[in-house]
């Protein structure tokens, strides 16, 4: 009798690895705050030397190894996943330069799962890390983008939901390049909860307010599609 109940026994722990293993919890978290150099990419060094600044950014650690390089604040999706922008830093280097020159510089946006632990890039229609600053609400991130096309090109006003296959909103409300090449292009986007309202207003031209149809949430979080 003991003889089985020690192998029913052991049966079920060996049933019971696999789960635990699934249940791994992860820990993610943002490192100190430095300050390295930064020079915005469209802005030529000896026209522009006073617009050149520093830029703060924070390591972002999964399990405490390096996962990438981050600025900014983090926006909170939901209670596991937030929003944070990544920074890339370059290779600054030309052709025939003997020494190496290296550049920080903001680039996209990355979704970080705390639970599972896994990092992905956004891609947003329209972004251009030279122009475009996002303002997130829930899981919709509204900005001015840039699009080159020669019949529908233009600043355009973005709102795009994390899942999403296109933009919740896109359209077109000024010309570019500009002439003056004025930064920033457009004001920082303001939200409004009920009705989901957002407004954009550019630089040179006057604030738009947009609908956004739709509130639910087109995000899936790592490992729901296996739980459904």
């Amino acid at each position: 009798m003991q003889t089985l109940i020690r192998a029913f026994v052991h049966l079920l722990l060996l049933c019971s690895l696999p789960a635990l293993a699934a249940t791994k919890i992860h820990t993610v978290n943002l490192g100190s705050v430095k300050k390295v150099p930064y020079l915005a990419a469209d802005v030529a060094r000896e026209d522009k030397t006073d617009e050149a600044g520093t830029l703060k950014v924070r390591p972002l650690l999964v399990d405490t190894k390096l996962k990438e390089w981050t600025t900014g604040e983090i926006h909170e999706v939901t209670e596991r996943t937030f929003v944070v922008r990544r920074v890339l830093h370059i290779n600054d280097t030309l052709p025939g330069e003997k020494s190496a020159h290296w550049v920080w510089q903001p680039g996209p946006w990355l979704l970080v799962d705390r639970t599972s632990g896994h990092v992905s890039a956004l891609h947003l229609p329209d972004f251009d890390a030279s122009v475009s600053e996002v303002s997130w609400y829930r899981d919709y991130g509204a900005y001015c983008g840039v699009k080159t096309t020669a019949r529908s090109g233009g600043l355009v006003a973005d709102v795009w939901q994390i899942g999403g296959r296109k933009a919740a909103l896109q359209k077109v409300i000024g010309k570019w390049p500009q002439d003056e090449r004025i930064r920033p292009v457009c004001a920082t986007p303001l939200w409004q909860r009920e009705p989901m309202r957002v407004t954009l207003k550019p630089t040179d031209g006057p604030a738009m307010s947009f609908d956004v149809v739709g509130t639910s949430t087109a995000l899936i979080e790592d490992g729901d599609a296996e739980d459904n």
